[in-house]
């Protein structure tokens, strides 16, 4: 005889820490969704019992599928360009202080050759919506159809959006739940929320950026590995080729906090300039994206350079009604606080990244964990100070070497040592022991040059300015200036 499932008795399970079954979890979410039988009261104690009991594995595994479930998913088998198929993959972060990295990363990736349907949430927490930075450019429109979405990928080759209705409705419920509840930060609620639209979006590769720090939701090393590994898993299971990285939000990311003065600090990073941190994290991230999607070996940082990226971005405005020339909104009152020169400022000034407790998280900002299976004016990016810029180096960095081209190598001769300074978070499908173009391994575990470990390797490359990361524009194929708000 099966047994009559109740919302009290389903809460008075994880309460007393037992182990909720498959029937239990899928008849839950179905009810909750539904709005029949479960109140957001009896969801709001399941969650609060969860965040303070934990789940297993298989407890994940299921809430996930149930969430998943709860609507509709999306193919996109159906992409061609040049008669050929188009790979997808998109890109989440957990979310920080500063986190615009999603703005010039997705139409970076598109311009390389992928399609990139990067589905963005709201404000969670103390965290920045994605969604909410954009509605700042006049006219943008965040909510799109499914056939709106996929003409976009197909003509543009990058959109960001909101979920469709359709889409995991029973995270919509649950997300507004969690952020009324104190359960935010709850490791098994985050991965099932992130996961279950990823996997229902149905794009092909999926790159995690784990945010840890006094800035994000996971403090310590320990809980933001613990958070990677099950999101890692998740995809994994689900046919998506995940790979996770831990990153550095023990300080704000880039110079500007705000809606829409980062979307002005992300138009700076596409027409070439913009802080370093912002335009580091953002390559690195893109090769990840491109390697996941089977392109490795391609360098974003030419179609930042060319002006592609800037185009890019510029028709994936146009595509949702906003208006990338159009002037920003500014804040009704401005108060400037400036810092006392004085004649050794520079060498005096403490760089401001720390590590978080729990781990070593070295001040460069890119901190790799790998698996494969979120302006001062209106209408004018912003320039760093060279004050701003500079305290956020290590003063006694070396002038970074430049190629044959003149460009620096500082950055991607960094991000081979700072990917790896939290060892690995492994899939089943890429933990082998095999060297490759990133560095030797020993047992699974990526090395730094020189035989150096980790931790000291990324030590060796604190970030800095490097020639060319203040431009404020660049010339374009046509001689024009690829600037959206200049």
């Amino acid at each position: 005889m099966t047994p009559v499932i109740d919302a009290v008795s389903v809460i008075a399970d994880k309460r007393d820490g037992r182990e909720l079954t498959d029937e239990q979890i899928t008849w839950t979410i179905d009810r909750y969704t539904r709005a029949d039988g479960v109140a957001d009261e009896q969801m709001s104690a399941l969650l609060m019992a969860i965040y303070l009991r934990g789940m297993t594995d298989r407890e994940i595994v299921t809430w996930t599928r149930s969430m998943i479930d709860s609507g509709t998913r999306m193919d996109f088998g159906g992409l061609r360009r040049a008669g050929r198929p188009v790979a997808t993959v998109d890109k989440h972060s957990t979310g920080g202080v500063g986190d615009k990295i999603t703005l010039p990363l997705a139409p970076l990736v598109a311009a390389c050759g992928l399609a990139v349907p990067q589905l963005s949430g709201r404000g969670l927490g103390h965290t920045g919506g994605t969604l909410d930075k954009l509605e700042s450019i006049p006219g943008w429109r965040a909510s799109l159809s499914s056939e709106e979405m996929l003409r976009q990928l197909d003509e543009v080759g990058a959109v960001i959006c909101a979920a469709g209705a359709g889409l995991a409705p029973a995270d919509k419920k649950l997300y507004a739940l969690r952020d009324v509840t104190g359960t935010v930060e709850a490791i098994p609620l985050i991965a099932s929320s992130i996961m279950s639209k990823k996997i229902a979006e149905g794009t092909g590769a999926l790159v995690l950026d784990v945010k840890v720090g006094s800035g994000a939701f996971m403090k310590d090393v320990a809980r933001a590995r613990e958070l990677a590994s099950t999101m890692v898993a998740l995809g994994t299971d689900a046919g998506v080729r995940t790979v996770a990285l831990l990153t550095n939000m023990q300080t704000p990311l880039g110079l500007a906090a705000g809606n829409a003065i980062e979307v002005a600090q992300a138009v700076d990073v596409l027409a070439g300039g913009g802080p370093p941190d912002v335009v580091e994290l953002t390559l690195t991230l893109a090769r990840e994206m491109l390697a996941a999607a089977g392109r490795e070996g391609e360098d974003p940082a030419d179609a930042l350079a060319d002006g592609r990226a800037m185009d890019v971005w510029r028709r994936m405005i146009l595509a949702q009604g906003g208006d990338p020339d159009a002037p920003l909104p500014v804040a009704r009152h401005r108060h400037e606080v400036l810092a006392r020169p004085t004649a050794c400022s520079r060498s005096s000034t403490p760089s401001p990244s720390g590590s978080p407790p729990g781990g070593s998280v070295p001040a460069a900002r890119a901190r790799r964990t790998r698996s494969r299976p979120e302006p001062a004016s209106s209408s004018t990016p912003s320039r760093a100070p060279s004050s701003a810029v500079a305290s956020r180096c290590s003063p006694c960095s070396p002038t970074p070497p430049s190629d044959s081209r003149g460009r620096s190598t500082h950055s991607r001769a960094a991000t081979s040592s700072r990917r790896t300074a939290l060892g690995p978070i492994c899939s089943r499908s890429s933990s082998t022991g095999s060297p490759d173009a990133r560095g030797s391994r020993r047992n699974g575990i990526p090395e730094g040059p020189r035989g150096l470990g980790c931790e000291d390797a990324a030590r060796q490359h604190r970030p800095r300015a490097y020639p060319g990361a203040r431009r404020q524009g660049h010339r374009g194929a046509r001689g024009r200036r690829r600037h959206a708000h200049a």
